[in-house]
Formats: structure tokens, C-alpha cells, sequence
């Protein structure tokens, strides 16, 4: 793991009054350079590194530092790492699936959302675009 990526989740946690613990650090790797998992497939990965209760307390404790978040696919979500550590960044959600593709070129998303913005007189702090549909394989199998 880049020292980079570990030292800002150790200040992350510090500066939050929390403190790096080897099960944070096993379940941040699990989300290090990953696409985005269900908790599930997240379970599956730690395959007895970190037990199911810590595993979950991690990533409430990340969603809340703001360390991970969710990815909504229709009533079920996947988790990734933050912006922090993946750099900002938009998906295309298959809801027949779950498959979540990264979308590569933002420029014309970010645009418009600063244009929308700038129309309202809003001053965007932070955004997610997801969008809902369904992949070409998924389509290709109806």
C-alpha cells in the first residue's frame, strides 16, 4: 500500500479523534484499488482477516469520516473509497447486475453542474451523478 493512501487515512482517523487500528487498516485495504463492492463481497474478500461485526463498524466509522461512501443502485448500494483516495469521479449503475462502471471523461458533467450552479447563484460544495440503467451485457441477454 502507497504510504501516501495510509497516511491520510491515519490522519483522517487522528484528526477525528480516532485511532489506526490493524482491523481499519485491513478493511480500508480491502477497499484500496477496488471497484466498488457490496458489503457482502466485501465479507467475502476479508475471508477471516477482520470479523463481520468490525467489518461493519469500519465502514460506518469511514462513512461518517467521510473516508468511503455509498454508490446507489436502485434500492441496494456498493461501497468505495472517498474522493480522497480515488480521486473525483462519476458512475453508470446497472440495476439487472450491479456491475458500476467508472466514467472516465467528467469534464462535460462538472460544466454543467458549475453552469447550473452559476444560473441559481449556488455555490456547490461537493456532488455525485449516478446514473441508473443497464449495461450492454444486460441488455444483449434480454
Amino acid at each position: 500500500m502507497p504510504i501516501d493512501e495510509l497516511a491520510k487515512l491515519r490522519l483522517i482517523l487522528k484528526n477525528q479523534g480516532h485511532q489506526i487500528t490493524k482491523a481499519r487498516e485491513a478493511t480500508f485495504r480491502l477497499l484500496l484499488h477496488s471497484e466498488p463492492q457490496s458489503l457482502n463481497e466485501i465479507l467475502m474478500k476479508a475471508d477471516g482477516q477482520v470479523d463481520r461485526v468490525t467489518i461493519y463498524r469500519n465502514i460506518d466509522l469511514f462513512e461518517k469520516l467521510g473516508i468511503a461512501h455509498r454508490i446507489y443502485i436502485g434500492w441496494k448500494y456498493k461501497i468505495e473509497l472517498s474522493d480522497e483516495f480515488t480521486g473525483h469521479h462519476h458512475h453508470l449503475s446497472c440495476l439487472r447486475c450491479g456491475k458500476v462502471i467508472d466514467i472516465e471523461d467528467e469534464t462535460h458533467i462538472d460544466e454543467f453542474i458549475q453552469d447550473v450552479a452559476k444560473k441559481f447563484g449556488f455555490q456547490p460544495r461537493r456532488h455525485q451523478f449516478e446514473v441508473d440503467g443497464y449495461c450492454q451485457d444486460c441488455q444483449s441477454n434480454e
